[in-house]
């Protein structure tokens, strides 16, 4: 052993801290310089002859933003979706991953866990797509939807981002002692008194865990609107619209900072629930 080795052997504070050094620095110049970039160039604009950006600060995006009816409109509705989707998500998850953890075999656990991980494996565009196919007018699916809208979007991201709620909810779930149930139950409780009174609370933490991922990845959205919305528009069009057509990259960082700050605002919130332990 080379005396730079029992260094770090003897500190073992300190070989972490060097583990770790590699992928924070890619982390600090990657993800929050590039976030840094795209709040200061939210407060420069473009030039309306030329096309070229201009650096010189001002509120004129942040304005247009919030004064605008149609963007107005446009945030409502992708909070709206969102929060839908992650609402019809956690109805569904939460009876799935109840039978998994608690009436399931261990083996059938485990073949159930690769079955709602299966559909992660495919392609986003396949399955996206083939909600748009059962969707249309002449799809198998086609009574769930009037058309391609806002309930196609809904309808499409829930199944997209049900696995990532699922898990989560399953962790939790199988961390709850059984004897808690058979507590409950032993001094009178009903199923539903148990439910709401022992196995909700403990497991809220996990479903407050899902749900930022099923929150934050609609929230964001803009591929499965472009197949199945129709006219319907969210945050993440207004920002491919104007870095490509409209080539407005000042105005299209200025509506990428919504969804920023409404996730920073909503991890704060569930901080306090223990929720960012389950992920």
């Amino acid at each position: 052993m080379t005396a730079l080795s029992a260094f770090f052997y003897r500190k073992p504070k300190l070989r972490l801290g060097f583990l770790l050094s590699a992928p924070l620095l890619w982390l600090g110049l990657a993800y929050l310089g590039a976030l840094a970039a795209l709040f200061v160039t939210a407060f420069w604009h473009t030039d309306a002859f030329t096309g070229q950006v201009v650096i010189e600060w001002s509120l004129d995006n942040f304005t247009t933003l919030f004064t605008d009816a149609v963007y107005r409109t446009i945030t409502f509705r992708t909070v709206g979706i969102a929060a839908l989707v992650t609402v019809i998500d956690a109805v569904i998850a939460f009876p799935m991953a109840f039978a998994m953890a608690k009436l399931a075999s261990p083996r059938a656990q485990r073949i159930l866990v690769i079955a709602i991980m299966t559909p992660l494996w495919a392609s986003y565009l396949v399955k996206a797509y083939a909600w748009r196919s059962m969707l249309s007018g002449n799809g198998a699916l086609s009574r769930l939807s009037p058309g391609y809208g806002v309930t196609a979007t809904i309808i499409t991201l829930s199944y997209l981002w049900l696995p990532y709620m699922i898990l989560p909810i399953y962790a939790g779930l199988d961390r709850l002692p059984d004897s808690l149930v058979d507590a409950s139950g032993d001094l009178g409780a009903k199923s539903f008194r148990t439910f709401r009174s022992v196995i909700l609370p403990l497991t809220f933490p996990a479903i407050v865990a899902g749900s930022i991922f099923t929150f934050s990845l609609s929230l964001g959205d803009y591929i499965a609107v472009k197949i199945v919305g129709g006219t319907s528009q969210m945050l993440g069009n207004v920002v491919y619209d104007n870095i490509g057509a409209a080539n407005n990259l000042p105005f299209a960082a200025t509506v990428a900072t919504v969804p920023v700050v409404i996730m920073l605002v909503y991890l704060a919130a569930v901080r306090r629930t223990g929720a960012l332990d389950n992920l």
